[in-house]
């Protein structure tokens, strides 16, 4: 006996509607099981092109395989939890009853780099119980998305029980030792390894090259007050295990985060999907964002008075948003007494004189918004008063630094202090080694965090090219765009370029330079102009490692960064993706002849059209960047 697999053809039911949006939330099947304990129960995604399978192995033990384009990406991959002083959550299990859904949605991201999302996926939920005393209940709910697949758990309970997790069983065996890019701190060094050879403390997401030109990554989303889940190798060949960082104390029932395998046709097309992570969160919580704006941002790292208003200046002629007062602003940062309430300089940093209330005051007359910088000391503190208190100085965001990351407490600490700074109409930027989950659907004011090797360390252009699909796959990163330091180990049009590459609704131009350093250059009209939150998102072309042109269209105008690796390379970009019959001005970015400066630019502009190609030689660690103009 064989549960019926969800495809399409059960769904043609007409949506409903609801302020817009086309939703379609359909139980077709409940089944009770009765003695098909082993029995493979399927899913299919709306496309039939992704299959999940359900399965109870001959001790109880839940386990899931997974196929894409009818070839195997998973073989059958263990599932379940450890718990403190009880018996595993991994085997033992019957199964109780199966329920199959589907859904149809679209949505409208706050600050997003695409105009509308679509959350379109079959569901199959599993009730098991174990063979305790009282048996023990857990429900998985799978999803099967076109764009790959999902699972959490859902623990059962009375209410006011609760169990400790010590460490979870999820599998994700591979069929084949495929190549992978791990990195095992969110801010280190990418490397090209087989699966074969990964050490444990694996972080997420992990991009893996299946056979036949498929590729999959391994994340998580939905991670709200969860200890943070990375990888490690599992007892079998070719198998990944979910570890996490430290034990998580449940009250029942509790639903955890999600687990999700990313499958695409082209490591293009993975950079694509990064919104399925946005999908397995919840809607937006602010009733009404609009106080939310995204926008570019520079450094102010004299804290002086008259520093901070040179870069208003700077920012009003280069179409900056925010400055950003950074560490030191209240006194020594790694010091427990240092008191963000106040004005404090840390006199190791600056001398001052800074009067921030001058340079918030000076800022706000010219539109410009003040983020500032507070240390996790003075937040885990001071949060409650802080918060309110730069609210009524005119402050428009804050930089969480240094934040705690991964146990249960203070991935609950944290995302609850994303929620208090929205209560007080301030936009986040989390720095150092938290790694998104997805969480800036519910609170669309975390505008950007770090984890991510950026400018701060200068990474090698074969590490900016990992980024894009890898890192970049669970979410906005800030990378810290430079354009006069001399340790960029690559050319300025690929910093350019990345600047269209890397989505970052705050996206931190100029790092290391300041206002007086940085000549009129007409190069710079491409950042002047710079949307951080887009309409449209396309993926031309793209290898980890080698090279990545993107295309994103803000209103009418597109911009195109195309990033290169240590080879040169010809650069071909069809702009295919135009409006038929219209004339666009633009601007472009590129390289100089072999043995020039890196730190020239060669800028033209042209007439294009739709069916134009163009053309460019790109040096090595270059690039090139296009403005496209509709007249």
């Amino acid at each position: 006996m064989k549960l019926v697999s969800i495809s399409t053809t059960l769904l043609q039911i007409p949506a409903v509607k609801f302020l817009s949006i086309s939703i379609v939330v359909v139980a077709l099947f409940t089944f009770r099981a009765a003695g098909i304990e082993r029995v493979p129960l399927e899913l299919q995604s709306p496309n039939g092109l992704v299959t999940l399978a359900f399965e109870l192995g001959s001790r109880g033990e839940p386990g899931y395989r997974l196929h894409y384009r009818k070839a195997v990406v998973l073989e059958t991959s263990r599932l379940g939890f450890l718990v403190k002083g009880a018996a595993p959550l991994g085997n033992g299990f019957r199964l109780v009853r199966a329920e199959l859904a589907s859904r149809d949605d679209r949505w409208t991201p706050v600050a997003g780099d695409r105009a509308e999302i679509r959350d379109h996926y079959n569901a199959l939920t599993v009730r098991l119980a174990d063979q305790q005393s009282p048996p023990r209940e857990m429900r998985i709910e799978f999803r099967a998305y076109d764009e790959g697949m999902a699972f959490r758990y859902r623990l059962e309970g009375a209410s006011g029980s609760s169990v400790t997790l010590t460490d979870e069983l999820s599998e994700f065996r591979f069929s084949r030792d495929h190549p992978s890019w791990p990195v095992y701190t969110a801010q280190g060094v990418y490397s090209r390894t087989p699966i074969s050879a990964l050490r444990p403390n694996c972080e997420r997401p992990l991009t893996v090259e299946l056979q036949d030109g498929c590729w999959a990554s391994i994340g998580e989303a939905g991670l709200v007050d969860f200890a943070r889940m990375k990888l490690q190798p599992s007892d079998r060949t070719n198998g990944l295990r979910a570890h996490l960082s430290g034990p998580v104390d449940v009250g029942l029932p509790y639903t955890t985060p999600w687990r999700f395998v990313l499958l695409a046709d082209s490591p293009g097309a993975l950079m694509e999907r990064n919104y399925l992570v946005l999908n397995l969160n919840e809607p937006c919580a602010i009733k009404d964002p609009s106080w939310i704006k995204p926008g570019t941002v520079i450094r102010e790292s004299s804290l002086t008075t008259d520093g901070g208003k040179a870069c208003v200046d700077f920012a009003g002629r280069m179409g900056i948003r925010y400055v950003e007062y950074d560490a030191g602003w209240y006194g020594p940062e790694e010091k427990d007494e240092s008191d963000a309430r106040a004005v404090n300089l840390d006199s190791r940093r600056s001398k001052g004189p800074l009067d921030l209330h001058e340079v918030i005051r000076y800022a706000n007359e010219q539109d410009v918004g003040i983020i500032l910088y507070v240390n996790r000391r003075a937040l885990e503190a001071q949060l409650d008063e802080i918060l309110p208190l730069y609210r009524k100085w005119g402050v428009k965001g804050v930089k969480y630094g240094f934040v705690n990351v991964g146990s249960q407490r203070w991935t609950a600490w944290l995302h609850e202090a994303v929620r208090k700074a929205a209560e007080h109409q301030l936009v986040v930027d989390i720095h150092d080694e938290y790694r998104p989950t997805g969480l800036s659907r519910t609170w669309p004011n975390l505008l950007t965090q770090e984890g991510i090797r950026g400018n701060e360390e200068m990474p090698t252009a074969e590490h900016n090219l990992i980024l894009p699909f890898t890192r970049f796959l669970c979410g906005p990163a800030d990378y810290t765009f430079c354009w006069n330091d001399k340790r960029l180990k690559t050319t300025r049009p690929h910093q350019l370029a990345a600047s269209v590459v890397f989505f970052s609704p705050l996206q931190f131009l100029f790092w290391y330079d300041r206002p007086g350093q940085i000549a009129q250059e007409p190069a710079l009209e491409f950042w002047r102009n710079l949307p951080t939150i887009w309409d449209d998102t396309r993926v031309l072309e793209g290898r980890p490692g080698e090279y990545a042109t993107v295309a994103r269209r803000k209103g009418e105008s597109w911009y195109v960064g195309s990033m290169n690796g240590p080879n040169p390379r010809q650069i071909e970009v069809h702009l295919d993706f135009l409006d038929e019959g219209r004339t666009y001005d633009t601007l472009i970015c590129t390289d100089t002849a072999p043995g020039d400066t890196a730190s020239r630019v060669n800028v033209e502009r042209k007439q294009v059209r739709k069916g134009y190609v163009l053309r460019a030689s790109a040096a090595p660690n270059g690039g090139y960047a296009v403005r496209i103009i509709a007249r």
